[in-house]
């Protein structure tokens, strides 16, 4: 039985787009497995690893009857995906098995029943929020280096997304830096917050494209389902309660300097390559009219690089990761950035001048 007949290219895509939360070792043998459900001319691909569901359609043309199976995703990807471009590719669905035909190439590849596949139910939404791609792309990307990643506290494995009257924020943190996006909206909505999964964010990162088409959020108190460009990803949130971020964001420090991100960023590129491998210490010492940033490692080598900056306050000598300093200015695409400072102890803000859109603090470390 025909399942498929369709370009190689209209098949790949929406699969590539179903099989990036697809884990390749499961308990369950299922979940490596996309679930291919022909309706008329449109072929639904599913896939899921019971937290995330990301499910797409695309046109499968040429005859075929209704019917639903599941087979290896990656097997089926690679298939595809070393297949020239352009070959007609046909899908056939025969005993237990899914032949995949092109040209003179055939394989066949093994499949579970379409019915044993676990698809999460969805829930009534009790907010809904619209925007473009590229902004829920942009406030992500601000944001998103700042999640922990298998941390013991699993709520901080993730991203606060929050609805607060015109305001939609993010906020990311590992208990050493915090990165905080917000975006005003056009309507006002109830407050309400909800902690996306990391894998859910670096999903939605890669599948959001750079334009203006919309994006649905749809939020209930269990699951979040995310609507754009044919594809629809729902996922459970994370139970748990986020740090109070409004806390930890200083309001009244005194010490500040603007400087160009760029010059900043190469100069901590050239510092960074004799930073310690394991700690990543990096010194920076402030002083009227010049910032010197200091770094030396087990080696008893040192980096050293002066800037010249606008600043007439107190002497200030304070240590940082630098890969956390790294990371926000290769995120952002601003020409200044605002660096304020309390003491030695103290975290540091970094900001862009004259938006208050965007802030990241980072926590002092002792060198």
């Amino acid at each position: 039985m025909v399942l498929i007949e369709a370009d190689r290219d209209l098949l790949l895509r929406p699969l590539q787009a179903v099989s990036g939360i697809v884990e390749r070792r499961h308990t369950l043998p299922i979940l490596s497995n996309v679930l291919l459900e022909r309706k008329g001319k449109k072929i639904h691909l599913v896939a899921t690893d019971l937290e995330i569901q990301i499910a797409t359609e695309a046109e499968c043309g040429g005859k075929g009857e209704d019917a639903a199976v599941t087979t290896s995703a990656r097997k089926l990807q690679e298939i595809l995906r070393a297949l020239p471009e352009k070959t007609k590719v046909v899908l056939e669905q025969k005993d237990n098995r899914i032949l995949v035909k092109a040209g003179k190439s055939h394989f066949s590849l093994q499949t579970l029943p379409a019915q044993d596949f676990p698809r999460q139910t969805l829930t009534a939404a009790q907010q809904k929020e619209k925007l473009t791609q590229k902004n829920l792309k942009q406030l992500f990307g601000l944001v998103q280096y700042s999640m922990a990643q298998q941390d013991v506290r699993y709520y901080l494995n993730g991203l606060l997304l929050v609805m607060d009257g015109d305001q939609l924020k993010v906020i990311a943190t590992d208990g050493h830096r915090l990165g905080y996006a917000s975006l005003t909206q056009k309507q006002k909505k109830p407050h309400q917050e909800v902690i996306l999964p990391r894998k859910a964010v670096m999903e939605l990162s890669r599948l959001l494209e750079n334009t203006d088409n919309e994006v649905t959020i749809e939020v209930s108190q269990n699951q979040v389902v995310f609507t754009f460009s044919n594809v629809c990803l729902t996922t459970k949130v994370i139970d748990g309660k986020f740090p109070d971020y409004a806390r930890v964001i200083p309001t009244s420090y005194q010490k500040h300097i603007v400087i160009s991100r760029q010059l900043l960023q190469q100069a901590l590129q050239r510092i960074a390559i004799l930073a310690n491998e394991k700690f990543r210490g990096v010194r920076w010492v402030l002083g009227e009219g010049n910032l010197r940033i200091v770094c030396t490692n087990n080696e008893q080598e040192e980096a050293q690089e002066e800037l010249d900056v606008d600043y007439k306050g107190e002497p200030l000598d304070i240590g940082f990761n630098i890969s956390y300093l790294l990371d926000v200015l290769n995120y952002l695409d601003c020409d200044l950035i605002d660096c304020a400072f309390g003491d030695a102890s103290s975290s540091a803000l970094f900001t862009i001048p004259g938006s208050s859109d965007f802030k990241y603090v980072v926590m002092p470390m002792r060198i």
